[in-house]
């Protein structure tokens, strides 16, 4: 077996990343290495639009590999991100045998009528590949042992057609924002990584990375701002994802500094409840008072 897309060091897990964009700490660097070189997944914990997901895509990116990306979500089946067979197609096979016409009914669950998804396409690939399972939170606890045998020994097992071991081995990034305890046994078979917000510096560096024609000093003022929205109490703090999306829309707007009423003028892009953002207006409105 082959081994996974890799670094050949967190040096190089670092410099290869900041080239596609995506902005490791050492901590991050260091745990995409070691899972390359160990062949095993990762486990990405923490909150909403911390980037979990962007740092799957980011090593995809990096080492050139093709994603595939499984979504979870309740009631997910083994028919979804396993493998199911191509119904239709095996009952044209049986018409054509009841018409007369040559055919081979014992092929029915064959090569030619299996249809992958993504857990078996990551197995199969013969390129390398970054498998992505995304929020897998999301699954009940009996659907996780889907995952065991993929996780553990990069094979899955089709009783029609026996075992399908990978020839070469995907780097795997399982994602959870932590709603519910995964299971202990998915969890050992895991590198863990927590991805927390970044704190103002390292969220600069990312909106001048990502945002083009943005100003240093605006990236910073930004950076604070969306720091002093996550102090607050608020149902949904801003993600990294809406800092950029904030940061874009004020050099659309040709806005060179932050003002309070900047701020309140804009919040909308940042915050995504009524009650966040009446709370962070009167904030600023009070500031600015």
């Amino acid at each position: 077996m082959e081994n996974a897309p890799g670094f050949t060091s967190a040096k190089d897990a670092a410099d290869r990343l900041r080239a596609v964009d995506y902005l490791p700490d050492d901590r991050i660097a260091g745990t995409v290495h070691l899972a390359a070189r160990m062949a095993k997944p990762v486990l990405v914990e923490g909150p909403a639009g911390t980037g979990k997901t962007e740092l799957a895509k980011s090593v995809a990116a990096a080492t050139g590999a093709r994603l595939i990306r499984l979504q979870c979500y309740e009631g997910l089946d083994e028919s979804k991100a396993l493998y199911e067979w191509d119904f239709r197609k095996q009952l044209l096979q049986i018409q054509a045998a009841g018409t007369g016409a040559e055919t081979n009914l014992e092929d029915l669950f064959g090569e030619a009528f299996l249809l992958a998804r993504p857990l078996l396409a990551a197995i199969r690939a013969d390129e390398p590949v970054v498998l992505l399972i995304d929020e897998v939170d999301r699954l009940e606890v009996e659907t996780e042992a889907l995952l065991l045998e993929v996780l553990s020994d990069y094979q899955v097992s089709v009783p029609e057609l026996g075992t399908i071991t990978a020839s070469r081995t995907p780097l795997v990034f399982l994602t959870s924002n932590a709603t519910r305890e995964l299971s202990e046994a998915l969890k050992r078979r895991c590198l863990f990584l927590h991805l927390d917000y970044p704190d103002p510096d390292r969220e600069r560096d990312i909106v001048l990375a990502r945002v083009p024609g943005i100003s240093e000093r605006l990236a910073a003022q930004v950076a604070d701002v969306v720091r002093s929205l996550r102090a607050m109490d608020l149902k949904k703090r801003p993600s990294v994802s809406e800092t950029l999306d904030w940061a874009r829309a004020l050099v659309l707007l040709s806005e060179e500094t932050v003002t309070d009423a900047t701020v309140r003028s804009y919040l909308h892009v940042l915050l995504k409840n009524q009650s966040d953002i009446t709370q962070a207006t009167d904030h600023f409105t009070g500031m600015s008072a």
